[in-house]
């Protein structure tokens, strides 16, 4: 570690489940640290949190209604930074993986690492991993594409419905602001133009969210629908769309080609 500044961060995520996703390194580090903050909303997290370590910092009040998340999450950053400048280790707390729709995590990373500090991130559970593991989806059986919903609509016309698609974050299409109470957008209807044009209809689409309780307390919530049918779901700003792939036909120059007998997915 020549040449690197004093202080230092590891951002590390919570999982999905309460207290029940996080790993015996994001716990060791957080034990470790000499300065942890954390944006956990779950009362339980939060008192396990601090159980490991008593110099915690919440920063879940750096939200506001209204207040858009772009401001919110460069307040986090500057927090983060401020101990990490001091000469502290610090370690960086989110909810679900932290480095996935979690952007105060990567700017504060690439600040530390710019600025000289040593800076990493651990791998963590989110909200596709229980996807998979509650609807049974093997990702490398069609291929699969993730995409945060709103995005997918502005700049991904181009992709591929026969590989699976998951959308993030479909109840709060449009929304740049903070929203408290979990209501959705309303842009949902811009979607399902967009899914019936090349899935048609009644192509069967789930409407999921991973429960944040463990088994056998609750389960995830899963609507089966159809596209047409997809703005008549329940759905909050934790919601995941997932819809399967259309049937597709294997290439059998590239099988000969591959030296490959039956084609390997329908």
């Amino acid at each position: 570690m020549n040449g690197l500044r004093k202080g230092s961060l590891v951002t590390v995520g919570t999982g999905i489940q309460l207290i029940n996703h996080i790993t015996h390194e994001a716990v060791q580090s957080i034990r470790n640290a000499q300065k942890v903050v954390h944006v956990v909303n779950d009362y339980p997290t939060q008192r396990y949190i601090q159980s490991l370590n008593p110099d915690t910092e919440s920063l879940n009040h750096l939200y506001g209604p209204g207040k858009p998340r772009s401001e919110t999450y460069r307040q986090m950053v500057d927090v983060i930074m401020g101990h990490v400048r001091s000469g502290l280790n610090v370690c960086a707390v989110f909810y679900g993986h932290p480095g996935v729709f979690v952007n105060p995590s990567h700017a504060a990373i690439e600040m530390a690492r710019n600025e000289g500090y040593e800076a990493r991130m651990l791998p963590g559970i989110s909200a596709e991993d229980c996807l998979f593991a509650d609807l049974g989806l093997d990702p490398g059986s069609n291929g699969c594409q993730s995409f945060e919903a709103t995005d997918f609509l502005v700049h991904h016309g181009g992709f591929d419905p026969t590989c699976s698609l998951i959308l993030w974050q479909v109840g709060i299409i449009g929304v740049g602001d903070y929203i408290a109470d979990g209501r959705p957008s309303g842009h949902i209807g811009i979607l399902v133009e967009v899914l019936r044009e090349h899935y048609g209809s009644d192509h069967e689409v789930v409407v999921y969210e991973a429960s944040p309780f463990p088994y056998p307390i609750a389960g995830p919530m899963v609507q089966r629908t159809t596209v047409g049918r997809l703005s008549e779901a329940t759905m909050t700003t934790m919601t995941t769309l997932y819809v399967p792939p259309l049937a597709t036909k294997a290439d059998r120059d590239m099988l000969g080609r591959l030296g490959l007998g039956a084609p390997q997915r329908s």
